[in-house]
């Protein structure tokens, strides 16, 4: 997700107090963390709804974040904290800390020369082997056909099982949040795809 830079970014990172460091949370309870964060919608509901979870949203572009930042910072929740970075790198960071990730609708990067950015991609999959704790757990969801499809094929591939999977996610029957995408696609009528997917500890 890009897009130019606000005004007041600069200032709005340097005023955030709830980035992750290697303090990490005051407990010790599970890490979930969101790839692609966006403006924050889906981490900040996620936090809210789950309390005995801790939470981090990651997003690669500081000018995405700093909106993220806006909108997370009044709640001041415990159990939320955020990280700029290129998800390539968690490990740095996140070695083996993870217990669940999710990817909400993530850049398809539609080109074949560009599919090793995809972020179910053998290069991430492996990436985030690094992150996770115990047993591995991956939730996806997205607009784009194609790429779901990429995603299911790589996934079983880097051995992966999908445990639930759906063509047309009906907000009914989801336990998960709505990203500000989803809401958007699903006004629109576009069916929402997803999965979950997990793989035992190595």
């Amino acid at each position: 997700m890009r897009m130019r830079n606000p005004k007041d970014k600069d200032l709005t990172i340097a005023s955030c107090d709830f980035f992750y460091t290697a303090e990490g949370f005051a407990n010790s309870n599970p890490i979930h963390i969101e790839i692609g964060m966006g403006k924050g919608q889906f981490i900040l509901a996620m936090a809210l709804k789950y309390p005995q979870l801790n939470f981090i949203g990651v997003e690669k572009y500081s000018s995405v974040a700093a909106l993220a930042i806006k909108k997370i910072a009044p709640y001041q929740l415990p159990n939320l904290k955020i990280l700029i970075m290129d998800a390539i790198d968690l490990a740095t960071v996140l070695d083996h800390q993870v217990s669940c990730l999710y990817l909400n609708f993530s850049d398809p990067w539609p080109k074949k020369r560009h599919a090793k950015r995809r972020l179910t991609s053998p290069l991430y999959l492996a990436s985030y082997d690094k992150l996770f704790k115990d047993e591995k757990v991956i939730y996806q969801k997205t607009d784009n056909m194609a790429l779901f499809q990429y995603s299911l094929a790589s996934l079983e591939d880097y051995g992966y099982t999908i445990k639930e999977l759906s063509y047309d996610l009906l907000a009914s029957e989801d336990s998960l949040a709505m990203s500000e995408y989803e809401e958007k696609f699903r006004h629109q009528g576009i069916k929402i795809k997803y999965l979950k997917a997990v793989k035992k500890h190595d």
